[in-house]
């Protein structure tokens, strides 16, 4: 008999998990908190513990490391993820959906952006795709501010989705995932705890929490969702 644990994961991914076919996953990265894997028809999905950084296209296990996985194999059978000979079944649905911003994030001011290695142009995403280092290039993450934000607005940006989703190629299997997580309105909770907290007196701590996250990411993200801002601003779409 497999072994199981139980996970818990976004209701699109749940959902996605439940159609895809038997395949054999290649492991992209591995860590102590984290295991990310290349999966046939899905893109890369990750296998989170608590400490990790939530990203909306993982599994999540209870406790802060993923002992006793090392995430060596990964299988894809009958619609559940088996990494090490575990099954990691979904027992229960995550919120990572961006909330929907209120009448006091309509007016409030909008801030100066951040300041970045590279243009903050998320009007331009051949600028940005791609463009720095690692799991999810700084480009790729100001691009994912933009996009939740706009969503946060009730803003779809189809024009605009078209042109990233041909650029994705260009960056990294994790960092395509969760543009299109973006894309979905799906993201990180340090995000989600920003929008929530927009034009009140906690509006400055949770942009220092969004900030912190990563190396970079988090500065990114808020760099896109602050030019996001700017943008609804300018177009009018702010008050809507």
């Amino acid at each position: 008999m497999t072994a199981e644990l139980p996970v818990s994961a976004s209701p699109r991914l749940r959902d996605l998990l439940g159609r895809l076919p038997d395949s054999d996953p290649v492991v992209l990265h591995r860590g102590a908190h984290a295991v990310y894997l290349d999966v046939a028809g899905a893109g890369c999905i990750g296998v989170l513990g608590s400490a990790a950084t939530l990203v909306p296209c993982a599994l999540r296990l209870a406790g802060p490391t993923l002992a006793p996985l090392r995430g060596d194999r990964a299988v894809v059978r009958d619609g559940v993820l088996q990494v090490d000979g575990v099954a990691l079944r979904v027992r229960r649905v995550v919120d990572v959906a961006v909330p929907r911003l209120g009448a006091a994030a309509r007016r409030a001011p909008v801030p100066a952006t951040p300041v970045l290695e590279l243009p903050v142009v998320p009007e331009d995403p051949e600028a940005l795709v791609g463009r720095g280092s690692g799991l999810t290039p700084l480009g790729d993450d100001v691009l994912c501010g933009w996009l939740a934000l706009h969503r946060a607005a009730g803003n779809e940006t189809p024009d605009h989705d078209a042109r990233v989703r041909a650029l994705l190629p260009r960056t990294t299997r994790l960092s395509a995932a969760l543009l299109e997580c973006a894309m979905h309105g799906e993201v990180v909770p340090e995000f989600a705890a920003y929008v929530t907290a927009l034009g009140t007196p906690a509006e400055d701590a949770a942009a220092a929490g969004l900030a912190a996250v990563g190396h970079t990411s988090g500065l990114g993200l808020l760099a896109g969702a602050v030019a996001a801002r700017q943008h609804l601003r300018d177009t009018g779409r702010m008050a809507a």
